[in-house]
Parts: C-alpha cells; sequence; structure tokens
C-alpha cells in the first residue's frame, strides 16, 4: 500500500532516516522541518498522511494538529504523531488534539511502518486484490496490468483504482460524490468534477480497444460499468 507522507521534523538526521525507512516501504516522502513549511505542502496538494514531530521550532507539532484538522480541505488527513514525550498526559493531549496515532521516540523502522499501514488501511478505500474480468478486459491489481486480449492498456494510478472500482461493481450506477469516497478516499476533499475529468481520461485510455463505450454515464446519477456497450 504506497502512500504519499510528509514528514515534519526538524532534525536533519533524524528526517533522513524516516525518509529512507518509509522510501523502502514503498512510499513516496516529503519532509519538512517547520510547521509554515507543511502547511504551505498541504496547501500544493493534500499529503495521504501525515507524519509529525511534537517539537518543531516555532509552532509545535501541538498546534499544526490543530491547524490541520481546522483546516476545511485537511481536517480528515491521518496524523501520526511522534515525540520523546512518553508521559500518558502528553499521549492523551496529543489524541484530543487530533492525532490519529502516537509513537514514543526512539522507535524502529517495523514499528513506524505497521503503524502507518494500520492507518492507512482505515483510511483509504480498499480495492480487490483479484484479477477481475469483465466484457473482455482483465485488471490484475498484483501486477497493475489491464489487458484487452493480446492489447496493453496504460493507465494513471487513479484511473487505475477507478475501473477496478467499477468493474468491481458491475451495472450498479455510482454518484460522483460516492465515487470520491470510495475511489480516492473519505479524507479527500476534491470537486465532483475531478470524477469527470478522470473518467474522461479513462475512457481515451479504453479508446483503442472500444471498451470506452463500457463506462456509461447515467443523467443526473453518475457513472456504471455496463457488460454490454450501447
Amino acid at each position: 500500500m504506497s502512500a504519499h507522507i510528509l514528514v515534519v521534523e526538524a532534525e536533519p538526521a533524524t528526517q533522513e532516516l524516516i525518509r529512507y525507512n518509509l522510501g523502502q516501504g514503498g512510499h513516496r516522502v516529503s519532509c519538512v522541518a517547520n510547521a509554515e513549511l507543511a502547511l504551505a505542502v498541504v496547501e500544493g496538494g493534500l499529503p495521504d498522511m501525515v507524519l509529525l514531530e511534537w517539537d518543531l521550532p516555532g509552532q509545535s507539532g501541538l498546534t499544526l494538529v490543530r491547524r490541520l484538522r481546522a483546516h476545511v480541505r485537511a481536517r480528515d488527513i491521518p496524523i501520526i504523531m511522534v515525540s520523546a514525550r512518553t508521559s500518558e498526559h502528553d499521549k492523551v493531549l496529543a489524541l484530543e488534539s487530533g492525532a490519529d496515532d502516537y509513537i514514543t521516540k526512539p522507535f524502529g523502522a517495523r514499528e513506524m511502518l505497521a503503524r502507518i499501514h494500520a492507518l492507512l488501511r482505515r483510511r483509504t478505500p480498499q480495492a480487490s486484490v483479484d484479477t477481475v474480468q469483465l466484457a473482455g478486459l482483465r485488471l490484475d491489481p498484483s501486477t497493475h496490468r489491464v489487458t484487452a486480449g493480446a492489447r496493453q492498456i496504460d493507465l494513471g494510478r487513479v484511473e487505475f483504482r477507478l475501473l477496478n472500482f467499477l468493474m468491481l461493481h458491475p451495472e450498479r450506477v455510482h454518484s460522483r460524490a460516492q465515487l470520491l469516497d470510495k475511489v480516492w478516499g473519505s479524507h479527500v476533499f476534491l470537486d465532483e468534477r475531478t470524477v469527470d475529468t478522470h473518467v474522461g481520461r479513462l475512457r481515451s485510455a479504453l479508446q483503442p480497444s472500444g471498451h470506452q463505450e463500457h463506462i456509461e454515464t447515467v443523467r443526473g446519477s453518475g457513472y456504471r460499468f455496463v457488460w454490454e456497450a450501447a
């Protein structure tokens, strides 16, 4: 389960160690040293998770948690607080301020990755791990490949998840809001027109094999995958 993780850590050596371990775990990592830089990253594009140190220069990590929870777009981003503070009072304060989890320093790479994966599983839509075959299309989540006969269809990450979800629920109509929740995740706040953009990209990618018509628009309702194209 790969994710974009924002690491907010002032100590360069610790920052690099976390970056390395998260990279080894298959994650994409952005690192900043203070709260203001973290907010700038969030404004530019929401990460899938924030891993932040309590003791930061300027604003504390605790203040940053509260600011993120008050942010209209970032309020549901999963947050893990890391700190050398070990008292129960500090842990409770961090959790009550909005952190989803709390890791006490020093911690091992395996513990950190396990906690990250556990939190992502709770917050990220689940995709099938089994190969799906419908209407001449074959989608394999384990290899991230879609084929139509001998033809391989190249899809972006979002388009792949979108097609996977629609193929798992053929003939069922899903509204744009439902697709945002099920494909992008409940912690992501995007305009519903984002769905239209990615449906358009998905149809363009399916066009060479003639499968674009299996992605049907249901006027006033949303989209569905149909067994037989009109």
